[in-house]
């Protein structure tokens, strides 16, 4: 059966051609930088000194460098820190944005209009960096956990789009689960919520992959190295070009060689790449649903 619109006129054989050589060759230049740290970082010393650095071609593949860079503890100790500030942070960000949007989606709500208009006023001014950071000074959260998410716990943008889906709910519904004596937390846990799984996921994802890959705060509010995130280990040894693991290293590979500092930044490049890469896939199918829906009809 063939759903084309009589307007639009069938693809010419050149026209698929094209369409098929110009995405091969984008997913290509996507593809190709991951293929090169992930090689890199499986490389010994042999081979990344071969190639002059980043290696394009396997020749002789070992795990030493995840070996040495999960041995020292460093770095398996961002990860938690990472892990458990991105799922805490997420959790938090979510549940205030669903609760700010859907008391701002209801246009008969107390305080609607300006409560509305201050966190609009933040697309345009936001505070700046000192008077935040003397804030956070004030409330006892430096070194803390805390001051990685309290901070940007609340996106404006992400609160906008959500209470756009939310108005697009049929009053009707509300009015009828109303009428059945059900209250503000009743209807948004058992109606709305069900509703808006699209938007939720994408909104979500978004919490989730910023406070992943979050860092400035960590640089401004984290004084103790043992409470760094990954993305700040990631910054300091890869950017910096510092030395991850100390001169004193022990370890001994089969090949009796350590493995070079290179692919161990890159060995922790694939670290910071792996959750968002295996996320990403499951929630990918909610975004056209979830944010086109709710921008442009909001």
């Amino acid at each position: 059966m063939n759903n084309r619109p009589t307007w639009q006129e069938r693809p010419t054989l050149f026209g698929l051609t094209l369409k098929g050589f110009t995405l091969t060759v984008i997913v290509l230049v996507m593809i190709y930088p991951i293929y090169v740290v992930i090689l890199t970082s499986l490389s010994t010393a042999s081979a990344v000194t071969a190639a002059g650095g980043l290696v394009t071609l396997p020749t002789d593949l070992s795990l030493d460098a995840y070996r040495e860079l999960f041995g020292g503890g460093v770095v398996t100790r961002a990860v938690l820190v990472s892990t458990g500030v991105t799922l805490v942070g997420t959790t938090v960000s979510l549940g205030l944005t669903i609760l700010a949007a859907y008391g701002l989606s209801r246009t008969n709500s107390l305080f609607h209009r300006p409560l509305l208009f201050l966190f609009l006023l933040t697309f345009l001014f936001t505070p700046g960096m000192i008077p935040t950071y003397l804030m956070v000074r004030e409330l006892g959260l430096i070194d803390s956990y805390w001051s990685l998410i309290l901070p940007s716990a609340i996106s404006a943008f992400n609160l906008v789009v959500m209470r756009a889906f939310f108005m697009n709910i049929p009053g009707e519904v509300i009015d009828s689960a109303r009428i059945d004596g059900a209250g503000d937390f009743r209807i948004l846990g058992r109606i709305v919520l069900p509703m808006s799984k699209g938007v939720t996921a994408v909104i979500g994802l978004f919490y989730a992959v910023g406070y992943w890959n979050a860092f400035f705060n960590a640089v401004l509010y984290i004084n103790d190295n043992s409470k760094w995130p990954l993305q700040l280990i990631l910054r300091q040894y890869v950017q910096q070009g510092m030395d991850l693991v100390p001169n004193t290293r022990t370890y001994d590979s089969a090949a009796g060689a350590l493995p070079p500092n290179l692919a161990i930044k890159m060995a922790i490049i694939v670290v910071a790449l792996i959750p968002v890469l295996i996320i990403y896939p499951f929630v990918q199918k909610h975004f056209t649903k979830g944010v086109i829906i709710g921008a442009v009809k909001g």
